[in-house]
């Protein structure tokens, strides 16, 4: 059981089956995640990324604000058909695009495909450090973040996941999000024709 905490739905309450497993992200965090992205982005007008998609919670928070483009990668089927469920039952099945699949495998498939104002992963807690960074890769190698996007990862605490495009990480409790800009651009330097004698 999870709940929406603003927008359209808010404390709209969604009942996950009780033999799903599942860790949706605490009000608490979520609340304070969305406080941070609400005061950069205009949620009506940015695209969004799910990796870890689970059963929905940050793709509501999300569709619930109004965000109209969202792409939810899980890979359990029973999950993405709960997504999609109640995607249908809240008016979101224009919004929420479900992808079934492993996060690794699809992030290899679509590269350089579509860019996202914010990528948000939410990978197992039983995830190993190494994973983690190879989902740093795939992402910000391969164009998924737009020149203005954030990749966000929620990982345990105890965890601390550098990177050259690490900005700043905020804890709450044994859950974090860290947060990750965008490749920086590299400039071509024009090429000069010296025809000078």
């Amino acid at each position: 059981m999870y709940r929406i905490i603003s927008g359209k739905w808010k404390a709209k309450k969604i009942a996950a089956p009780k033999n799903f497993d599942v860790r949706p992200t605490t009000d608490f965090a979520k609340e304070a995640l969305f406080s941070i992205l609400e005061n950069t982005y205009d949620m009506q007008s940015i695209s969004v990324l799910d990796l870890f998609a689970g059963i929905g919670s940050i793709t509501f928070e999300f569709g619930s604000r109004g965000c109209q483009d969202i792409t939810s990668v899980e890979l359990n089927p029973k999950h993405t058909s709960f997504i999609n469920s109640v995607a249908s039952e809240l008016d979101m099945s224009l919004q929420v695009s479900t992808q079934r699949g492993d996060v690794f495998d699809w992030l290899k498939k679509f590269r350089n495909n579509k860019s996202y104002e914010i990528v948000f992963a939410d990978a197992p807690f039983e995830t190993e450090e190494k994973k983690y960074h190879d989902l740093l890769s795939l992402v910000l190698n391969n164009k998924y973040l737009k020149p203005n996007g954030i990749l966000i990862v929620e990982h345990q605490s105890k965890l601390t996941l550098d990177h050259p495009n690490y900005k700043y990480t905020r804890k709450y409790g044994n859950v974090s999000f860290s947060f990750y800009g965008p490749n920086e651009e590299t400039e071509v330097e024009p090429e000069i024709n010296d025809t000078t004698e």
